[in-house]
């Protein structure tokens, strides 16, 4: 399990900086701080030998603070190594791009950015990927509403009921416990 090896080192250099650590189906999770995020990061490309950036995502904790987590699914491109990386950012914050250790976190990150509103400092170009500029909505949030907000550009998006909403497949927003947003939780009479 190389990966595994590589989250060793990554704690002995970073210390009390990486948060912690899961493996879970031998996949290597590792989270730390925003604020060392960039440098954990730089550190799996250029000494760890992580040349690939496979997703750059984000996760919304409705509910919880900080609200926000940024995940890196980041390989070898011999597929050899895989490895997660999270960190956890509040609505207010900011995440150092990755672009400059990855050029193709470019696109991922502007996605991050038009579904979440999740701002990425020293990104070349962040606007808006899928939505058109000037849209004030991030509809992947899970306050956003399934039926779609009003739009004043009939031509452009839609704003009818979203074919999803109430369906088995859809996760509740908020609450206290995860385990009850989930569909399968609920009962179907």
């Amino acid at each position: 399990m190389p990966a595994a090896e590589d989250v060793t080192k990554l704690r002995e250099t970073f210390g009390a900086r990486i948060l912690e650590t899961v493996e879970f189906r031998s996949e290597q999770t590792l989270i730390t701080g925003l604020a060392d995020l960039h440098d954990v990061l730089a550190e799996c490309r250029n000494k760890l030998g992580y040349e690939m950036i496979l997703d750059v995502s984000s996760i919304d904790h409705f509910g919880d603070d900080p609200r926000f987590e940024m995940v890196y699914e980041i390989a070898t491109v011999d597929d050899s190594k895989h490895l997660r990386v999270k960190a956890r950012v509040a609505e207010d914050e900011e995440v150092p791009s990755a672009t400059d250790i990855w050029p193709g976190a470019d696109w991922h990150e502007r996605e991050v950015y038009d579904m979440m509103g999740i701002r990425f400092s020293g990104h070349p170009n962040l606007k808006r990927i899928l939505m058109w500029e000037g849209y004030p909505f991030f509809p992947l949030r899970k306050d956003f509403p399934l039926a779609g907000r009003p739009s004043e550009m009939p031509d452009v998006a839609f704003s009818g009921v979203a074919p999803l909403e109430g369906g088995p497949f859809v996760t509740c927003a908020g609450g206290e416990d995860t385990v009850r947003r989930e569909p399968r939780a609920r009962v179907v009479e």
